[in-house]
């Protein structure tokens, strides 16, 4: 088993804020004095790669930050999407400030707007899995045209992405697509509920947290790749992205937002069932949280602001024509107050 990255938001991130304090003073901004919105809104996901998200709309901490550095009162609207590209969809109609969902559809938004949106920080350190319940698929090369293959979004979503990354390797650099037939696009919940049932004919499905622990508790249900093995150790799933002209022009609530999000981490990292409490409460979970603490433990699941592993998914984006522009390194699709991050 691959050894999970989960390191402490709290000595790190002192040097961003820093490094943002900085930036004002260098721009001749004023903390005080900057006329920011009054109001933000975010997206989150469904699933646990999301806690931290969570965890801020609960405890309003992007509120209690926004005071903290002279805001006033900011009125934090929350929405919840179905998939990076839903979310791309809003944040560029205006309807949202920041999103979160896979870093495929970051990197996508990046390179389709030429570097004006950019990510915010990771939300965590996750493996992906392809779960099958078709006993004769051992390896991908077993899968044949009988199968269906779910994923959030055919080969756009990360899943879609690793798929692809996989499918080179095994058939070589050429037949990178040679799975995309076999996919399909459903949801976490309703792929996952096509899978133990069998319905739809779905027989794989490309998941995350938590649906794809939920699975392997079915006897007929295994794992036949783990991302971290296609990425090569430990890599982000879930990231936070916006725009550039709502950093430039709300300098101190994109701050607050970040500070938010880094206390959310520290929080989480710092009691686990006290955490996995909150999730259940918080997504209406079934789940028993004795299950969720289990994941939260896992040395595979972590939660941190650095991203990890998401330049191989990037080059390997641009290689492929899934994005135009190449990415030399992590920092070019991150914005600025990240970059002192252990990221790659």
């Amino acid at each position: 088993m691959m050894s999970g990255f989960e390191s402490p938001a709290g000595g790190i991130w002192r040097k961003g804020v820093f490094i943002v304090t900085l930036a004002c003073a260098c721009l001749g901004w004023s903390l005080d004095a900057l006329s920011d919105a009054a109001e933000v809104s975010l997206a989150r996901q469904y699933g646990d790669s999301y806690l931290p998200l969570m965890v801020m709309e609960r405890s309003k901490l992007i509120e209690k930050h926004a005071q903290k550095l002279g805001l006033g009162t900011v009125k934090v609207n929350w929405k919840a999407v179905s998939g990076g590209a839903a979310a791309n969809d809003a944040l560029l109609s205006g309807n949202l400030d920041f999103v979160s969902g896979g870093v495929g559809p970051l990197l996508q938004a990046w390179s389709a707007t030429r570097g004006r949106i950019r990510g915010v920080a990771a939300l965590n350190t996750m493996p992906l899995l392809l779960n099958t319940n078709n006993p004769g698929v051992k390896t991908i090369r077993d899968f044949t045209d009988k199968d269906k293959i779910a994923v959030p979004a055919v080969r756009v979503s990360m899943q879609a992405v690793v798929l692809r990354m996989a499918a080179a390797k095994e058939f070589g650099e050429k037949n990178f697509d040679r799975l995309d037939r076999l996919t399909v696009t459903m949801t976490q919940a309703d792929a996952t509920a096509a899978l133990l049932s069998g319905a739809a004919g779905v027989t794989a499905h490309f998941a995350n947290s938590p649906f794809q622990f939920q699975q392997l508790e079915d006897s007929k249900v295994r794992t036949v790749l783990n991302s971290y093995d296609v990425l090569g150790g430990p890599a982000t799933f879930g990231v936070v992205w916006t725009t550039g002209k709502f950093r430039e022009e709300n300098p101190v609530l994109y701050k607050a937002v970040l500070d938010a999000l880094a206390e959310a981490v520290e929080i989480i990292n710092s009691d686990k069932q006290a955490a996995a409490r909150l999730y259940v409460e918080l997504a209406r979970s079934k789940l028993p949280v004795g299950f969720v603490h289990r994941i939260l433990t896992n040395p595979q699941v972590g939660y941190s602001l650095a991203p990890l592993n998401t330049l191989k998914l990037a080059q390997f984006m641009y290689k492929v024509g899934q994005i135009k522009a190449e990415p030399r390194s992590w920092k070019d699709y991150f914005f600025p107050e990240v970059h002192e991050l252990p990221g790659s």
